[in-house]
């Protein structure tokens, strides 16, 4: 499965960024005044006054793997909440292979010490066989330990045999200020493909609410 994301709410707008800035002054919008939010955004972001940002929400469910779960964890200026392989047995068995394994062909002479079978042309195809055996294991081992130790215990444990590529779903929120952030970090060459690739999506469903043309034209998006 591919990884995705889902834009389930927004709040706040260039506006209300703009309102904020002019708590100041007067928050009284004017024709005028409202022309003006495109070049205000703009200087307020160009000259580090960012605290107005913050006042604008953007909130996603994400279903994505592991690896780039742990990637949007390192961002503790958003707010995130995730299903838990701990307080649940994940009977879903969601996972992700990236589309270039299944170009990478395996090198048999190499590595058949670890008796890959020949029926692998790539390794995409090993990964998923990997895969689909580890969440057997999973299932198992849980049914087993819950004999011994109880529910509890066998879900904690039981997990270890999930992989990295396992899906799981996240809810997700940023407030302006801090999706810039994870925009510039995230949305980068220099970013992992699967975690570029989220915050990509996530650009372009808010792109599409024009709730915060300006802002994001603002930050150059």
């Amino acid at each position: 499965m591919n990884n995705t994301v889902e834009l389930i709410g927004v709040y706040g707008s260039d506006e209300l960024i703009a309102c904020s800035a002019w708590t100041s002054t007067s928050r009284e919008l004017t024709e005028e005044k409202r022309a003006r939010i495109p070049k205000l955004l703009k200087d307020l972001w160009n000259n580090g006054h960012e605290t107005p940002f913050e006042k604008g929400i953007v909130h996603f469910l994400v279903d994505c793997d592991i690896a780039s779960h742990i990637h949007l964890l390192k961002h503790r200026i958003s707010s995130l909440n995730a299903e838990s392989a701990r307080y649940k047995e994940l009977k879903e068995d969601k996972y992700y292979i990236p589309e270039d394994f299944y170009n990478c062909e395996v090198d048999f002479v190499k590595h058949n010490e670890w008796t890959i079978p020949e029926r692998h042309g790539n390794w995409g195809e090993v990964l998923e066989d990997h895969t689909k055996i580890s969440n057997w294991l999973y299932h198992e081992c849980l049914k087993d330990m819950e004999k011994q130790y109880g529910r509890k215990r066998a879900k904690e444990t039981a997990r270890y045999f999930k992989t990295y590529n396992s899906q799981i779903q996240s809810d997700l929120s940023f407030n302006m200020r801090s999706f810039a952030n994870f925009l510039k970090l995230r949305y980068s060459d220099h970013a992992q493909s699967e975690i570029e690739d989220i915050a990509r999506q996530m650009l372009v469903y808010v792109k599409q609410t024009l709730k915060f043309e300006y802002t994001l034209k603002a930050w150059g998006y």
